[in-house]
């Protein structure tokens, strides 16, 4: 099997190509609020169109030239490195981010949805610029690849092992036979709920270039704000009830929204992820709340709003921030830290472990004590009244135990690098967990301009890893995906 490297060349070039116009849409806001930063930002576009185009055109492949599994998982893998690479050119250019580490750093944190930060003053940074560092968000919380399959049909190239590389979950969720139909609905529910939650904000009292920017970080899961202290800036609670809705909805699998949009809600609540999701945030949020009530004056609601809305942003992985939870008891903040190991639905924005693995996890656990008593007896995991295939069972055993092995090695090379240890412990969380704030000194109100060179790159490294749920990029490093057979 060879690799098809015209195609995956001429792929790259689409995206590079996609990227350039998707910058160029940030170029009205800087004429809009009377600011030079078009210029660089017009720069950058040209250049990724022209590359783009130049790379579409010469490229060329045979026209019976197909895509294979394994040029899916490098087209995605180096897409997404592709897209980070040229999509830091604003920044640069701008000297809104003169050094290209940092840059980088903040542009794989925004195509991979994770939210953490090198800025230590967001609102000193042109409107323009902070467009495009939310836009980044937005366009990785979907994917750009979903988007590129959507069209390739047009193309005459098939898409299929796109999806299957970029949404590598338990399962592809196809909400019609057709992939390029299953892409287009999906971004479709994506700008929906997008624009709801943008006129909700509206309404709430936002201007609208905060609403839009925080709409766009939101359903992507990503979390960047356009203020400094995040959503605490605003003293709104409608706006912060609003903001924890869409955060939930963004983590929830939007093959369910697509069911829950034409009005089969009871289909949503038989799924057993969804019910998990659910009730899981709602008692945490309840717990803490209590606990945080015990040595605060603040009223109930008030607690209770302030640690649902730390919770969904913990667990659907966005990482915006209304309170400070590592300024609360000890406990408080091992409990938050842990919750950055559950993750939310498959099949969402949501980066993370997954709420489907942790419960393929415990049920097989439980069922392997009933196969000691009785050995003989077959007894395969159910998820929704179907059984689990052992080929999905061990597929999660391995993803768990090499998600956690990633953690451990990755907190002893953080050390290494000379991060103190509960800061590599919560930098490499949250990078590989795509979640945003970590623990120790990239906190809630800290962020990742003290970390070495060295270290932010090494957690961009995780954060592809995370974004695209490490199968999808360790396998390349193995001897057998890039043997001839």
């Amino acid at each position: 099997m060879r690799f098809n490297f015209l195609q995956i060349i001429r792929l790259l070039g689409l995206l590079i190509l996609f990227n350039g116009c998707f910058m160029a849409t940030c170029i009205p806001f800087s004429i809009y609020y009377e600011e030079s930063s078009w210029r660089p930002i017009l720069t950058s576009a040209i250049i990724c169109i022209i590359t783009g185009l130049i790379i579409w055109f010469t490229f060329k492949a045979s026209e019976d030239a197909e895509l294979k599994k394994r040029d899916g998982y490098l087209i995605v893998t180096f897409g997404w490195l592709a897209m980070s690479l040229t999509g830091s050119l604003p920044y640069v250019f701008s000297g809104a981010i003169p050094h290209y580490a940092d840059a980088f750093f903040e542009t794989i944190s925004g195509y991979t949805t994770t939210g953490a930060s090198i800025l230590t003053d967001i609102e000193s940074l042109p409107k323009g610029i902070l467009f495009w560092r939310s836009l980044t968000q937005w366009i990785g919380g979907m994917g750009i690849i979903v988007l590129a399959v959507a069209i390739l049909p047009f193309l005459g190239i098939g898409g299929m092992q796109l999806f299957v590389a970029e949404a590598p979950g338990i399962s592809p969720d196809k909400l019609r036979p057709r992939i390029r139909e299953t892409a287009i609905r999906l971004w479709m529910i994506y700008l929906i709920l997008t624009s709801t939650e943008l006129v909700l904000l509206l309404l709430g009292g936002m201007s609208f270039y905060d609403a839009i920017n925080h709409s766009l970080t939101t359903m992507a899961t990503g979390g960047f704000s356009t203020k400094n202290a995040s959503i605490a800036h605003f003293s709104n609670p409608f706006i912060h009830y609003v903001i924890i809705i869409f955060m939930f909805l963004a983590g929830t699998n939007f093959t369910l929204t697509y069911f829950g949009l034409h009005g089969n809600l009871k289909k949503i609540w038989r799924n057993e992820e969804f019910r998990f999701y659910f009730i899981f945030t709602l008692i945490f949020g309840v717990i803490i709340a209590l606990a945080i009530k015990g040595y605060t004056t603040e009223g109930f609601e008030s607690s209770f709003r302030g640690s649902l809305f730390t919770v969904v942003s913990i667990v659907s992985t966005t990482g915006y921030v209304t309170i400070d939870y590592t300024g609360l008891k000890p406990l408080i903040t091992v409990v938050f830290f842990m919750l950055m190991f559950i993750g939310a639905s498959s099949g969402s924005t949501a980066g993370g472990v997954k709420v489907i693995r942790h419960v393929i996890l415990v049920k097989n656990s439980l069922l392997e004590l009933q196969r000691l008593l009785h050995p003989n007896a077959v007894l395969p995991v159910r998820i929704n009244n179907r059984a689990v295939t052992k080929d999905i069972t061990f597929n999660v055993l391995a993803f768990m135990i090499i998600y956690f092995m990633i953690f451990a090695l990755g907190s002893v090379i953080m050390s290494l690098i000379g991060v103190d240890f509960v800061t590599a412990l919560g930098s490499v969380a949250t990078s590989v967990g795509n979640i945003g704030p970590g623990i120790g000194s990239v906190g809630p109100v800290n962020n990742f301009a003290h970390i070495p060179y060295l270290g932010k790159w090494f957690l961009s490294f995780l954060m592809l890893l995370g974004r695209l749920e490490l199968f999808t990029v360790l396998i390349l490093f193995t001897p057998y995906f890039w043997r001839k057979f």
